[in-house]
């Protein structure tokens, strides 16, 4: 639809409710993402993540039929702490050490829909934040907010890599940004890094050899000897690929996101007790966290494959 709302006003009010970027996609640019899509499918890529084949994923209309544009934002997440290389503490991934993520980028996201709803009854909207069959990383940079890299990850000038990505789908017709230019040149840090050759080819990840996948996604007993013997320490995600890249080295930058400080104890965590973790202990540990998608009995099952 048609309206009197400007996309300077909108992109303003979503840096108002708190995001630190935003840009507008086109749901007609994403054909040869689709087509990758689907070859990576085919190769199997996807292990278990059945919800990547959903046929949602490749139409919007699908999701929202009404669909004209998607406004797409992102949050920067980083906080400048490191990870221990002592060899007696697990390592859980950036984006868990803090509050849900998904419950800090819908709060905006509803912000900013009931405000783009409360402009004119006639739009409608319908939001995500990794929680829906929408191609996140190729919307995000058709939208020009930065460029899916080597390692799969999306790359902002401002912050690295380090951001949380959401989107509203809208019956708007907006003009879209332009989008954003690859950067990440002959550099293959993130291939070279990764312990497991995860990364089989630029820009195309094997779910079945990662590591974030196998810690917070497989959901078996024991874990594959491949990912076992090279954990190094990882018991909640992995950030190897993105601890190396450059972009990360040069600009990240300490979030204002008070939401994403770490919570006791997640910076470095004892091995020993995470491998005994209690329901209980489990609960009081990581509450409002978005580690409770690894169950304690999983969480065991890595921190003891690390010993």
């Amino acid at each position: 639809m048609k309206s009197a709302l400007s996309m300077s006003q909108i992109k303003q009010k979503a840096l108002e409710v708190g995001f630190h970027k935003v840009g507008i996609a086109s749901i007609n640019d994403l054909s040869s993402d689709t087509e990758r899509l689907q070859a990576w499918l085919n190769k199997g890529y996807q292990a278990d993540l059945r919800w990547m084949a959903n046929p949602k994923r490749q139409n919007l209309k699908l999701v929202m039929p009404e669909v004209e544009s998607i406004i797409c934002v992102a949050l920067n997440y980083y906080t400048p702490h490191q990870h221990s290389e002592n060899s007696e503490i697990g390592k859980i991934s950036r984006y868990g050490w803090g509050r849900d993520y998904h419950k800090v980028m819908h709060q905006k996201l509803k912000a900013l829909t009931n405000w783009l709803q409360e402009q004119e009854k006639e739009i409608l909207t319908r939001y995500y934040a990794d929680t829906g069959p929408v191609p996140e990383k190729p919307l995000a940079q058709q939208a020009g907010l930065g460029w899916v890299a080597k390692n799969g990850n999306l790359i902002t000038r401002e912050y690295g890599s380090w951001v949380f990505l959401g989107e509203v789908l809208t019956n708007l017709e907006l003009t879209s940004d332009r989008p954003h230019t690859q950067h990440c040149g002959s550099c293959t840090r993130c291939l070279e890094a990764c312990p497991t050759n995860a990364i089989v080819e630029p820009f195309v990840v094997d779910a079945n050899l990662c590591i974030a996948y196998h810690t917070i996604e497989n959901r078996n007993a024991e874990l594959p000897e491949h990912i076992k013997s090279n954990l190094k320490g990882w018991v909640a995600g992995c950030d190897i690929c993105q601890d190396v890249c450059p972009w990360n080295e040069r600009f990240a930058q300490k979030t204002n996101i008070d939401d994403f400080q770490p919570y006791p104890g997640n910076v470095t965590p004892k091995l020993t007790e995470l491998a005994e973790i209690s329901e209980q202990d489990w609960d009081k540990k990581f509450p409002a966290s978005a580690l409770r998608r690894i169950k304690p009995e999983m969480l065991r099952r890595n921190a003891r494959a690390n010993l």
